[in-house]
């Protein structure tokens, strides 16, 4: 089973707070990709996992400090792992579907600002941080000119978050320090070119 809009992520991140509340525990996550665009409403889609970018601190009944990310551990936490993995058990979800596949990011460097802007909900024991639209722009914009061009589900979500051609031009100069491949830059600027279009810019 893939999860389906935000209805399908919201339940399996709200059985996960449910077992680990029983448990007494609580964890603060940042989630970004597929599971974000849709718990902002930005797309209705399928997704088969839930990203984790990162951890953030918190004290009991307190707000998470949006200054403490810190990257995910691999593996994540014995009791969060047990809680997805027996929420994906009774969903049939993919074993790995909550998962810290974008730690790799923090090696790069996430965009300036990012904690500031995060949204966060309570689903139980799991405080979820959305990363904002703003920021989501960075990552879709840096994921397509990563991967197969318009035809992608990275480029598609980019056209779906609608940016702002400055809102572009600021996702463009970070983009551009992630790979400083001559090639790659030439495939974001046309990315941004395609997008330029697309959303008629011009």
């Amino acid at each position: 089973m893939h999860l389906f809009g935000s209805d399908d992520v919201e339940l399996a991140l709200s059985r996960v707070g449910e077992l680990l509340a029983a448990e007494g525990v609580t964890f603060a996550v940042v989630v970004v990709g597929g599971a974000a665009l849709n718990l902002l409403g930005i797309v209705t889609r399928t997704t088969t996992d839930v990203d984790i970018l990162a951890f953030a601190r918190h004290r009991q009944g307190a707000h998470p400090d949006v200054h403490s990310l810190s990257e995910p551990p691999t593996p994540l936490p014995e009791p969060l792992l047990r809680a997805a993995q027996n929420v994906a058990r009774d969903m049939g979800l993919d074993a790995d579907w909550l998962n810290s596949g974008p730690a790799l990011q923090w090696r790069a460097g996430l965009p300036p600002g990012l904690d500031a802007r995060i949204e966060w909900q309570r689903y139980g024991g799991l405080w979820v941080g959305i990363v904002a639209r703003y920021d989501l722009v960075f990552f879709k914009l840096f994921a397509a000119a990563d991967s197969e061009g318009a035809s992608s589900v990275h480029y598609q979500d980019l056209l779906a978050l609608a940016p702002t051609p400055a809102e572009l031009a600021d996702a463009a100069v970070w983009v551009s320090t992630q790979d400083a491949a001559p090639e790659f830059a030439q495939i974001l600027r046309e990315v941004v070119a395609q997008v330029t279009r697309d959303l008629d810019y011009a």
